[in-house]
């Protein structure tokens, strides 16, 4: 079942709060919010959110700064295979 905005950004909050400055919590989920119009207008109309895959990589290679979101989000939404690249060595150096 597909979720609306709202829900999606209620379901992402606690997330988000975990990763982010108090106060960078509502600008990061605007910008996650932006992430999925963008999905959706590039991908088509049966993409109507960022996938998991995908949003988790975004918020893993942030890493809690929110410039470096607005960056890797855009990069995204552009060609997410080099956000996959990018995320898949973070976490093989993290281990």
């Amino acid at each position: 079942m597909a979720l609306d905005s709202e829900q999606r950004r209620a379901e992402r909050r606690r997330r988000v709060e975990g990763l982010f400055a108090g106060g960078q919590v509502d600008a990061a989920l605007d910008l996650l919010h932006l992430m999925d119009m963008a999905w959706h207008d590039c991908y088509g109309p049966q993409e109507l959110e960022v996938p998991p895959p995908v949003l988790d990589d975004v918020l893993l290679l942030a890493d809690g700064d929110l410039a470096v979101l607005i960056t890797v989000a855009r990069e995204a939404v552009i060609d997410f295979r080099d956000v996959r690249i990018a995320a898949d060595e973070r976490r093989t150096q993290s281990r």
